[in-house]
């Protein structure tokens, strides 16, 4: 039997196209599409603005798989972590940050990850599968029915590696950017990755506007391998060029992030050679002292290491921020994320 197209992964043209098919005029396809994605409605029924012919054969013929809040966690700092059931009872987490003027949410883009990389709690659950580009769009209107809130910035950095499901990916960000639907905007999307490189090349050749974020970690290639094991297959001086290959399509500086883990990666040699990596590279340094997981043996680098780290790289006239973890203690922060975890 055929699948039921998924009316959260249907574009605007394809939506039309869907309603034309049972003779239904082309605004009844945008009047559908606003509902789903900028109503965030999930029932049929409550589509008061269609004929009830229509929403009949949309109850017939399509669906909108459910995703469920199955629990909450509210963070001192107004962080909030939700954890998400989908149709097939798999589970991944998205969490909502609280800025004084607006919310970015960090959703997630595979159930698990199969990339290991040694700082990251998803990474141990190794790969379920992948989310669908309903289920990632699906993330932002669940918790926005839920919150009320208005998101105004969405990062891929929750489980699972984007550009090993780039086609989603891709799919949703123009869903998210849909004037008639969240619109969210490309400059407001940022998309992490550890560093595949012909998928980097991908995005380039899409000419997109999002941020690209690397997961970088280390300034050398034997160090980096331990820590990002796919450096193994793409190094450190390939994925520069994909780098630079992606700022030349889009003008985006690259954001590099840097997790550091005491008596790993925070000497001044590591800094040193971070500068020397990236000094001639239009690039901006997110710092932070990595996030404690479970079952791993690393902790983050305390204050003063930190400041001598940072110090370096600004020596160097590196443009560099520190950032602050956000919601660490209800396990929301970079790194943390693994439903099977909450199980315990």
């Amino acid at each position: 039997m055929e699948a039921k197209p998924e009316l959260r992964g249907l574009k605007k043209e394809e939506m039309v196209t869907l309603v034309k098919n049972w003779g239904e005029p082309s605004f009844r396809g945008e009047q559908v599409f606003h509902w789903v994605q900028a109503r965030c409605q999930d029932d049929f029924e409550k589509m008061h603005t269609l004929p009830g012919t229509l929403r009949e054969q949309l109850a017939l013929k399509t669906c909108i798989p459910l995703i469920r809040i199955e629990r909450i966690w509210q963070g001192e700092d107004g962080t909030q972590k939700f954890l998400l059931e989908l149709s097939d009872g798999e589970k991944i987490e998205s969490v909502l940050l609280k800025h004084p003027d607006h919310y970015t949410l960090c959703i997630s883009s595979q159930v698990g990850c199969r990339f290991k990389c040694r700082f990251c709690a998803t990474g141990k659950m190794g790969l379920k599968r992948n989310l669908t580009p309903g289920e990632i769009v699906g993330q932002v209107h669940v918790i926005y029915q839920n919150t009320s809130c208005s998101i105004r910035n969405v990062v891929f950095m929750g489980m699972g590696e984007p550009l090993d499901n780039l086609g989603a990916v891709k799919k949703a960000i123009d869903l998210l950017g849909d004037p008639k639907g969240q619109n969210i905007g490309q400059r407001r999307i940022t998309i992490s990755t550890c560093g595949l490189i012909p998928e980097i090349n991908k995005l380039a050749a899409h000419e997109l506007q999002c941020v690209l974020a690397i997961s970088l970690h280390a300034p050398t290639d034997d160090l980096r391998s331990k820590l990002v094991p796919v450096n193994k297959k793409y190094p450190l001086d390939e994925l520069l060029k994909a780098c630079r290959n992606y700022f030349s399509a889009s003008g985006r500086r690259i954001s590099f992030e840097y997790a550091l883990m005491d008596g790993v990666n925070d000497s001044p040699q590591h800094a040193h050679q971070l500068a020397a990596l990236l000094g001639k590279f239009p690039a901006h340094i997110n710092i932070l002292p990595a996030n404690p997981i479970r079952g791993r043996d690393f902790r983050g680098t305390g204050e003063k290491k930190l400041k001598r780290f940072v110090g370096i790289l600004e020596a160097s006239s590196l443009p560099v921020t520190v950032r602050k973890a956000r919601g660490q203690e209800i396990e929301a922060a970079c790194g943390q994320l693994n439903p099977l975890e909450e199980e315990d």
